[in-house]
C-alpha cells in the first residue's frame, strides 16, 4: 500500500464527506474549524507523499468546505474562464465570485492572467499538493451531483458560443483567409513546424486547415493529410484550392477542434497552426490532438505568446490574445504529452505582432494494467 496522506478508500468516503460538512453540494455547510482528531482519522501514512502538517490539512478542508469554491474548481479544472463567465455560470452577483476567487488565489489552488481589460483564471491542482487526495475524492462524490451537472451544462453554453463566433467570423470571410492570414507573416513558423513533423510517410492531421495552405506544404514532403476545419465554407475553399494547383492527397473533413472527427490513434502526428487563439477551449484541443495520435505519435502547436495586442480580436476574429508558456505546459502534460519543447519567436523587425511560439512533443505510452 503507498505510503502518504489518503483520502481515497470507499469506506472512508463517507465519513470524509461529513468532516467536510456535506455529501453533495446541496447539502453543504461551511466548516470553520475542524477537530485535529477529526483529520487524523482521514488519514493513512504511505510511502509518497510528503508530511502534511495538520495546519496544511485545515486550511485544505476550509477551502473545500464551501460550495462555491467547489464549483468553482470544478469549473476552472474543465476550462479557463472569466470572472463574467464564472458569475453567468454560477448565477451569483460579481462581487461573491471575485472574493471567491481571491481565497482561492491566496490558496494556491488557480492562478490569474490578465488578456486587456479581463482577467482569466485556471486551476493549478499541482500548486496544492497536500489538497491532491481530498480534491479526487471531491470529485468522485459529485459526479453525480445535480448542481454541479447544471454547471457544466451551462459552461457548455458559453464554449459553444466561443465556437459560433469564431465560425461565423471564418464563415463570413472564406477564401479571402489567404490575403488575411498574410498579416501573420507564419510563413517561416509553418516551416518550422513541419519541421517538426518529418519524416515522409506520416499520417497527419491539419486542424484548423484554412484554405489548406499547410495541407498542401505538407503532402508536398510526402505526408498523408487528414485537413480539418469547422467551417465549410473554409473546406470549399481549401479543396477548390488544392484542385487548381492539382494538390492530391488530402483528405477533408468537417468537424471542431474540441471534438475531431478522428478515431483515438488514428494519425501519427496532430498540428494546430495558428488556430488555438480561434479555440473556445484551448485545453480541450490539446486533449483532443492527444486522443488521436498513436502512442509516442508527434503534437505540434504554434501560436502568439500571450500579449497586448487588443487590435487582433477586432481586426482579426481572435478569441484570445495568446497564450502563456506556463499554461500551455500544464495543459499539455494534463493531456498526457511529454518531452514537451517550446520554443519562443519574435516577431519580424518592424512588425506590430506578438511573438510566436512553436511546442512539440511526444503522448505518452498508455500501459495496461
Amino acid at each position: 500500500m503507498p505510503r502518504g496522506f489518503f483520502f481515497g478508500s470507499e469506506r472512508s468516503s463517507e465519513s470524509t464527506l461529513k468532516c467536510f460538512g456535506h455529501s453533495n453540494l446541496g447539502a453543504l455547510s461551511t466548516a470553520e474549524e475542524f477537530c485535529p482528531r477529526q483529520i487524523h482519522a482521514l488519514i493513512r501514512i504511505g510511502r509518497y507523499s510528503p508530511a502534511v502538517t495538520v495546519d496544511a490539512l485545515q486550511r485544505v478542508f476550509k477551502t473545500l468546505t464551501d460550495p462555491t469554491r467547489i464549483r468553482i474548481l470544478a469549473l476552472l479544472e474543465r476550462e479557463e474562464l472569466a470572472v463574467q463567465d464564472l458569475c453567468r455560470v454560477l448565477g451569483l452577483a460579481q462581487s461573491t465570485v471575485s472574493r471567491h476567487l481571491s481565497i482561492l488565489r491566496e490558496s494556491g489552488w488557480i492562478r490569474d492572467r490578465r488578456e486587456g481589460t479581463y482577467s482569466f483564471y485556471r486551476f493549478v491542482p499541482q500548486a496544492v499538493p497536500e489538497g491532491r487526495d481530498a480534491w479526487q475524492l471531491a470529485q468522485r462524490s459529485l459526479v453525480d451531483d445535480p448542481m454541479v451537472a447544471n454547471d457544466r451544462d451551462a459552461l457548455e453554453t458559453i464554449l459553444r458560443e466561443r465556437a459560433i463566433r469564431t465560425r461565423a467570423w471564418f464563415d463570413s470571410i472564406g477564401p479571402e483567409w489567404d490575403s488575411m492570414r498574410r498579416v501573420f507573416d507564419d510563413d517561416a513558423q509553418r516551416a518550422r513546424a513541419i519541421a517538426k513533423l518529418v519524416p515522409p510517410d506520416l499520417s497527419v492531421v491539419d486542424i484548423g486547415t484554412g484554405t489548406g495552405v499547410l495541407a498542401q506544404d505538407l503532402v508536398r514532403c510526402g505526408v498523408r493529410v487528414i485537413a480539418i476545419d469547422h467551417s465549410r465554407r473554409m473546406l470549399q475553399a481549401a479543396e477548390a484550392k488544392l484542385d487548381s494547383d492539382h494538390v492530391e492527397g488530402v483528405e477533408f473533413r468537417h468537424g471542431d477542434a474540441t471534438a475531431l472527427p478522428l478515431a483515438d490513434a488514428e494519425v501519427d502526428a496532430a498540428l494546430a497552426h495558428m488556430v488555438l487563439h480561434y479555440v473556445g477551449s484551448p485545453a480541450e484541443a490539446i486533449r483532443e490532438m492527444a486522443r488521436v495520435v498513436r502512442d509516442r505519435g508527434r503534437v505540434v502547436i504554434v501560436d502568439f505568446v500571450e500579449n497586448d495586442r487588443e487590435w487582433m480580436k477586432e481586426e482579426l476574429g481572435v478569441l484570445w490574445q495568446g497564450f502563456p508558456l506556463d499554461a500551455l505546459r500544464e495543459w499539455m502534460t494534463a493531456a498526457g504529452l511529454d518531452r514537451i519543447q517550446i520554443e519562443q519567436h519574435e516577431s519580424g523587425k518592424g512588425s506590430d505582432l506578438p511573438a510566436t511560439f512553436i511546442a512539440s512533443a511526444h503522448k505518452t505510452p498508455q500501459h495496461s494494467p
